[in-house]
């Protein structure tokens, strides 16, 4: 069978790792100009890795396929040097958060390190690329497909037995493309994950970073949103992510060097219902906003204390962002954010403050816009020959799931 992948990325990964030693001619089409270049969506920063079943996706991963996926990027690494945690595997820890209105959630963390991801993905292109029947196609953008018989014909004219999209949450204009043309592919289409990034000194989380490396909550505020902690990079760095047309702000960290800040995502989660059915573009319209008022690719950054009384920062005090200093302003985030997303916020540090005090420190910082957006959830039996893996299709949104994801469906072409 003659396979297209498009985008490579953890999807695509664990899709050609199931399928390299078949006799199948697999061929990958990225965007990037080389390897080297290749953002490879998802996998480009931090490189953390966990095993779950409470948390990554709405698949049903089997949790030894999980394990086995977190293996294989370590072994990849140079030395196999990793961080590791177990979150809420204490359960003083966990009936004290509980006790407070929270859900933690339970999770093993592996975290290999934005500064060993570029060797880690090399390895793995590198022995991709030794298979004589898998082919590297850089700087090819695919912007549409046809399925037509029992082929699948792409933009560039070429045509396989089976389509495999694999180009995460960047690529959502080809998403868009494919499904303006097949509205039923759509299940679902109407949640988004809007908040803000948090920064605080490492000494008001030490115990908890310690204990289990990255803290997991879920809370029900008062407003009737539910609202999550995501991404918490003891030791981290700020950085901003840009997409087509605005920059929203995301954070990661290093195995070797460190800052004295630990910083993490607070995000409330936004499910409407009918008409409403453009998540993607409600979640652009706040982050362009954001932008509009930050000024060209900057983000806002405000200190708590203002965030919370509407006031625009104008000075800092004992918390230094470790964002460089040409991707923000201080300013005021309420001008661009809904006033639900902001009480919700608030709610649950406020809230989270009670278990870990100094959280809700006035001078610990708050940066916007952070957004997550989840991919319209996608019907994959529609075309026997089209599919979509990965955080594409709605069904994941983390490292290992989409990489699993891609296992599973490659699994099942084997069995034909």
């Amino acid at each position: 069978m003659r396979i297209a992948i498009i985008g490579f990325g953890a999807a695509a990964i664990g899709f050609i790792e199931c399928l390299k030693d078949s006799k199948h001619e697999i061929h990958i089409f990225e965007k990037s100009k080389d390897v080297y270049s290749s953002s490879i969506s998802g996998i480009r920063a931090d490189g953390k890795l966990f095993v779950s079943k409470e948390m990554g996706g709405n698949l049903d991963v089997d949790i030894q396929l999980q394990k086995d996926l977190v293996d294989y990027y370590i072994e990849r690494t140079e030395n196999r040097k990793y961080e590791s945690g177990t979150s809420f595997a204490n359960k003083d820890i966990f009936k004290k958060f509980f006790a407070k209105g929270f859900q933690p959630i339970h999770s093993d963390f592996y975290h290999i390190g934005t500064d060993q991801l570029k060797q880690v993905l090399y390895n793995i292109y590198e022995d991709f690329n030794s298979h004589g029947n898998i082919h590297f196609h850089f700087n090819e953008t695919i912007t549409d497909m046809e399925p037509i018989a029992n082929t699948v014909i792409l933009s560039n004219r070429e045509s396989f037995d089976t389509v495999v999209v694999a180009v995460g949450r960047s690529g959502q204009k080809l998403i868009k493309t494919i499904i303006g043309k097949f509205p039923e592919l759509i299940s679902d289409n109407s949640k988004v994950d809007l908040g803000v990034r948090m920064e605080l000194p490492d000494l008001i989380v030490e115990e908890l970073n310690r204990e289990m490396y990255e803290f997991k909550l879920k809370y029900k505020s008062k407003t009737g949103y539910m609202v999550r902690t995501f991404c918490n990079n003891p030791g981290g760095y700020v950085v901003t992510e840009n997409y087509d047309d605005f920059v929203t702000v995301n954070g990661h960290s290093k195995l070797k060097e460190k800052s004295k800040n630990t910083n993490f995502a607070i995000l409330t989660t936004v499910q409407l219902t009918h008409p409403f059915n453009d998540p993607i573009g409600f979640g652009s319209h706040i982050a362009k906003l954001t932008n509009l008022l930050a000024g060209k690719n900057k983000v806002i950054l405000q200190t708590y204390n203002n965030f919370k009384s509407s006031k625009r920062t104008k000075h800092l005090y004992r918390v230094f962002p470790t964002l460089e200093k040409d991707s923000y302003i201080l300013g005021d985030i309420n001008l661009a954010y809904p006033r639900r997303i902001a009480e919700s916020i608030i709610d649950f540090i406020e809230n989270l403050n009670e278990v870990v005090p100094g959280v809700a420190n006035d001078d610990n910082l708050i940066y916007a816009p952070e957004i997550k957006f989840y991919s319209n959830r996608l019907h994959n039996d529609h075309f026997y020959n089209l599919k979509f893996i990965g955080d594409c299709s709605g069904a994941t949104r983390s490292i290992i799931y989409a990489t699993a994801h891609g296992w599973m469906m490659a699994e099942k072409i084997l069995k034909g």
